[in-house]
């Protein structure tokens, strides 16, 4: 009994790693087909933000930009932490089975609804 718990554990594992690197093949596959410019000048002034919430001053900004490689990555912890199911539910609930056909503009309200896992 304890080979099958042994084996059944290395399977998940196993497969946390496969989900990792079908995001990871996702990213870099955007990334080459040139929208890659484009994340960067998202990543800039989400950085300069994430700033002042450190300083308090969430409610007085506007909403944060989140780039599709910090959503990826809340996403993959989530998902690595045992909420797999309940990550694919949002991605359905925001209108796609995966994080890259959701429309960038619903980033911040999937963080949102992630963070509550």
């Amino acid at each position: 009994m304890s080979k099958m718990s042994e084996l059944d554990r290395v399977l998940r594992e196993l497969k946390k790693c496969g989900e990792s690197l079908v995001c990871i093949a996702e990213e870099l596959a955007e990334v080459l087909s040139g929208s890659g410019e484009k994340k960067e000048a998202v990543e800039k002034p989400g950085k300069k933000e994430s700033a002042g919430k450190a300083s308090g001053q969430e409610e007085q900004g506007p909403e944060k930009q989140y780039s599709l490689t910090e959503v990826r990555a809340l996403l993959a912890e989530k998902s690595r932490a045992g909420f797999t199911a309940q990550v694919r539910e949002l991605l359905a609930k925001h209108g796609a089975d995966k994080l890259s056909g959701i429309d960038p503009s619903e980033y911040a309200a999937l963080v949102a609804d992630v963070e509550v896992l």
